[in-house]
């Protein structure tokens, strides 16, 4: 974040009116979008708006008392975060005050108005390991030295990419705060362990590529049908209660990324609490260690001003790029967007701009474009390769699919989950409705599943999506006239459909085992469904009736293969049980 110092502040302008989070002042030398510090409680706000000698202001922090005449003090410097080590396992506001160091400050639970704190502890010592000698050349965003900021997770201490680079004159190893120079170049620059960059702008990359690997979630219904990409954008649209939070957080738990940023924007406060109070206490699958050790929150809950929901989204990805830079994978899960396009759209109707569409501001689907065009697969500038995957929640008024706020976003990503309330009220979880779900990143995916997977992998996924769209077809017969009037043949499809259903799609996150399901075991539970697919409707073919076929005693076994810890020797036993009990019938 900006931090003023006495001297770059300057007190150069008065508040002429206050609207809320809305402040105007008259005689401010200001930019766009520089930070500034209104009121006699130096609250911190942004300038969004400058028509001759009034200059508009979104203010952070709650504005009650604040009046006209009270002093304006520009920065110079637009809004910024502090890039470093101690960003992981750390808990942020939306404009990146660390919320424990704040609590610490003020003895509370709540906040004053006014508090300040730099994002990263300016004088933490951490073990700085060169990785550059005298005489090397450097340039831009070139990897310097290394920090061990986590057990998990190694920091790269990287030339800031706004620098010029040259040749290295010096070069310390040792303890050091992130203020202190660890490397110093022929040209005088002098570099850190600390940067700051601008959070509207997107730190540069060398190329963006086509991505081709999997975000792995251990999700079923996710990584067998619609998967997404290291490097993708995802949206989770779906009614209040639908499972949006619990999705995100299953995610954040279980995505094989190097780094997760979650984003709470606008949401409860005590989802947020469910995610500090687990996080430290489940263990990251791939490396056995503390989630929270690859994990940064941005905590901006419903009851926090509407301004600082505005700036967390940006926030967030700023922090997602850094780590990006390092050649890390980081999932970025924004918890939930529509909270975002809500904050613009009270502060644009504050501003008396043009409505757009529902009351949104005009500039909506360019800032929702904006925001998932910074994710994706890339070189950096240093030859490393490193990805953002953005994954984000809407939260559509009464599940109205045709709301601004979705309609703009399915514009823009490649991969939608659409939640159901239907399904949710039937307690079938993950709530996502397959049938209007889609991933436009199979085809790019599949060679990936081949090679590390099965060969048959597209096959499979192609054979699930076929029943369960007979299913929804022969679904609408059946209101009509009842499921025994089907042909026999058509009921099977129907029995083999609800096993796809309850053993596949579904998916208990709260089971210490079904929680998480690997690639390798998403294949075989739907091999052993094809298996009885096959021979089901061998027997059907051989005379046998369909409710005989219903009623062997190993097909309902199908629906505990997602809680077996030894699920490969559980899935041979079943089929070999299967295709025993139904070739015993003919």
């Amino acid at each position: 974040m900006s931090q003023a110092t006495q001297d770059s502040v300057r007190e150069d302008g008065v508040i002429a009116s206050v609207s809320g989070p809305v402040v105007t002042a008259r005689g401010l030398d200001a930019r766009m979008n520089d930070v500034v510090y209104v009121g006699d409680e130096g609250l911190m706000g942004e300038v969004i708006e400058i028509e001759g000698d009034l200059t508009t202001i979104q203010v952070y922090e709650e504005t009650s008392g604040v009046g006209p005449g009270e002093p304006v003090e520009s920065t110079g410097e637009p809004l910024t975060v502090d890039l470093g080590p101690g960003m992981m396992d750390a808990i942020y506001d939306g404009v990146q005050r660390p919320l424990d160091v704040l609590e610490s400050k003020m003895d509370s639970a709540f906040l004053d108005r006014g508090v300040d704190a730099p994002g990263i502890d300016l004088d933490e010592k951490w073990e700085f390991e060169p990785t550059v000698s005298e005489g090397d050349e450097v340039a831009p965003g070139d990897v310097v030295g290394s920090v061990p900021e986590t057990v998990t997770i190694e920091h790269k201490v990287m030339v800031p990419p706004d620098f010029e680079g040259g040749e290295v004159v010096a070069v310390e190893e040792g303890e050091f705060s992130v203020t202190e120079t660890v490397v110093e170049l022929d040209n005088g620059e002098e570099i850190t362990m600390h940067q700051e960059w601008p959070v509207r702008q997107a730190r540069p990359a060398a190329e963006k590529k086509t991505p081709r690997e999997p975000l792995v979630s251990g999700q079923r219904i996710l990584d067998g049908l619609f998967p997404i990409a290291k490097g993708g954008t995802a949206a989770i649209p779906g009614p209040f209660g639908s499972g949006k939070t619990v999705t995100q957080h299953q995610l954040a738990k279980w995505a094989d990324a190097d780094i997760v940023v979650y984003v709470g924007c606008g949401e409860r406060g005590n989802e947020m609490t469910e995610v500090i109070e687990d996080f430290p206490e489940l263990d990251d699958p791939k490396t056995g260690n503390p989630l929270m050790a690859r994990t940064c929150l941005i905590a901006n809950t419903s009851n926090m001003p509407v301004a600082a929901r505005e700036s967390c989204i940006y926030t967030g990805i700023t922090i997602a790029e850094y780590y990006r830079d390092m050649g890390y994978d980081v999932a970025l899960m924004a918890d939930s967007t529509s909270r975002w396009a809500e904050a613009m759209r009270e502060i644009s109707s504050r501003l008396e701009e043009m409505p757009g569409e529902e009351g949104y501001p005009a500039y909506l689907a360019a800032r929702l474009s904006e925001f998932y065009e910074r994710a994706g697969y890339f070189t950096t500038v240093n030859g490393e390769e490193g990805s953002v995957s953005v994954i984000g929640a809407v939260s559509p008024p009464g599940g109205d699919f045709s709301e601004p706020v979705t309609q703009n976003t399915l514009r823009i990503v490649k991969t939608f989950w659409a939640l159901d309330a239907d399904l949710a009220e039937r307690r079938h979880f993950p709530a996502i409705n397959w049938n209007e779900s889609y991933s436009l990143y199979q085809e790019q995916l599949d060679p990936w599943f081949v090679e590390n997977v099965e060969d048959d992998w597209a096959d499979e996924r192609q054979w699930a999506v076929d029943v369960l769209d007979e299913e929804n077809e022969l679904q609408e017969i059946v209101q009509l006239v009842g499921k025994d009037a089907l042909p026999e043949d058509q009921q099977l499809t129907l029995e083999i459909a609800r096993y796809l259903r309850e053993a596949y799609l579904q998916q208990n996150a709260f089971h210490p085992t079904d929680t998480y399901c690997s690639p390798e075991k998403t294949y075989g539970i739907l091999t052993a469904i094809h298996t009885f697919n096959d021979e089901a409707f061998k027997a059907l073919e051989a005379g046998v009736p369909v409710e005989e076929i219903q009623a062997i005693e190993a097909a309902p076994r199908l629906n505990r293969i997602g809680v077996q810890e030894d699920w490969e020797a559980y899935i041979e036993d079943l089929k070999a049980e299967i295709t025993e009990q139904l070739r015993e019938l003919y």
